[in-house]
Parts: structure tokens; C-alpha cells; sequence
């Protein structure tokens, strides 16, 4: 269940900040900009802190060479449902949510993964620590 949640809330992230729909982060600061400055700029730094402790977390975690493994997995797996025809690139807005799904894996992944190699292995993941 924990695993879902991080990355149900990724998910959430990505979707909040750009998707398909008129419904995001991206248009509604476009539109607007000139009259609710303010809470453009609050929601923007909201959704930067959350991008800042997923990113922050998933690069401790897996690295950068990691993150690239698991949207190549992901990648792949997205690359065999459309050979079997489960999903069709027709629309933009259809390939927008694969996207956004992509990458939410990926953060949902490195955000979960020190919580995996400790139940696999009982190492925690601990922070450099200058004496």
C-alpha cells in the first residue's frame, strides 16, 4: 500500500503540474497570470517543493543511471501493450497520460526504493553525515 500511495501522489504531481486536460498547473497559470499572480506563484513553489523532494529522493535513492533503467523498463513495457495492440498512440491526449504515467512510475519507484533494498537486504539508506 505504501508503494501505491508515493506513487499515486507523483501521479498527482505530474497530472496537477501539465496533462491533457485544460484542468492543470500549466494552463491555468497562463491564463491566469496578469490577475491571481500571487497564487500563481504559491502554487507554482508548492509543486516545486514536492518536485524537489521526489527528485531529491529518487536520485539518493537510484541515481540517475537508476532512473534511466526504470523509464527504459517502463519504456519497454509501454513499447510490448502497443505491439499487442492494449494501447493505441491515436490521440495526444492518450499519449500525454502514458507520459505522465511513465514518469510517475519512475518517481513512485525511486521514492519506495530504499524501503525496498531494506526489506530485501535490512541496510538503510542513510544521509552523508559530515562530523
Amino acid at each position: 500500500m505504501g508503494f501505491f500511495l508515493r506513487w499515486l501522489f507523483a501521479f498527482f504531481l505530474i497530472a496537477a503540474t501539465f496533462n491533457p486536460t485544460d484542468l492543470n498547473y500549466v494552463t491555468w497559470a497562463r491564463d491566469n497570470w496578469d490577475g491571481q499572480l500571487p497564487l500563481v506563484v504559491l502554487f507554482g513553489l508548492v509543486l516545486f517543493v514536492g518536485y524537489v523532494i521526489y527528485l531529491r529522493a529518487t536520485l539518493r535513492s537510484i541515481g540517475s543511471f537508476g532512473m534511466l533503467l526504470v523509464i527504459a523498463i517502463v519504456g519497454a513495457l509501454i513499447w510490448v501493450l502497443w505491439d499487442w495492440g492494449i494501447l493505441s498512440f491515436d490521440s495526444r491526449a492518450t499519449s500525454g497520460w502514458i507520459a505522465i504515467f511513465a514518469l510517475s512510475v519512475v518517481l513512485g519507484i525511486g521514492l519506495s526504493w530504499s524501503f525496498v533494498r531494506r526489506a530485501m537486504s535490512g541496510q538503510y539508506d542513510v544521509d552523508d553525515a559530515d562530523q
